[in-house]
């Protein structure tokens, strides 16, 4: 009988840092996953003009998170850090990467900010 893959439980921290808002994320990102994130980054888009999404441990992300990247950076400036390359390449195939600020590091995503 077949069995689905187990999910990581996904775990997310939210921090200021440099007049942003850091959403860190560990884990993989879907449809079935994503609502945390998504809850995270539309409060943090309603009261931060610029958010940072630390990408550096996601270690899957699918078209709904992409999708949600791309309604986030419509609200707020997002900055992406630490893309890992399998969200590199989704980004990169579709052309957001040419719409979003992708950074190698937090710390270079929120000197961005405070420049």
């Amino acid at each position: 009988m077949y069995q689905p893959p187990r999910r990581t439980a996904l775990s997310m921290q939210r921090y200021a840092r440099n007049d942003s808002l850091v959403v860190a994320v560990e884990g993989e990102l879907d449809a079935q996953t994503l609502a945390p994130l998504q809850q995270a980054l539309e409060q943090a888009a309603a009261t931060q003009q610029v958010v940072v999404f630390d990408a550096s441990a996601v270690s899957f992300a699918d078209s709904s998170t992409l999708n949600l990247l791309l309604q986030t950076h419509r609200t707020t400036t997002l900055r992406i850090a630490g893309a890992q390359p399998q969200l590199l390449r989704v980004l990169q195939m579709t052309g957001a990467d040419a719409a979003l600020a992708l950074f190698p590091t937090v710390t270079d995503a929120c000197k961005a900010v405070a420049s």
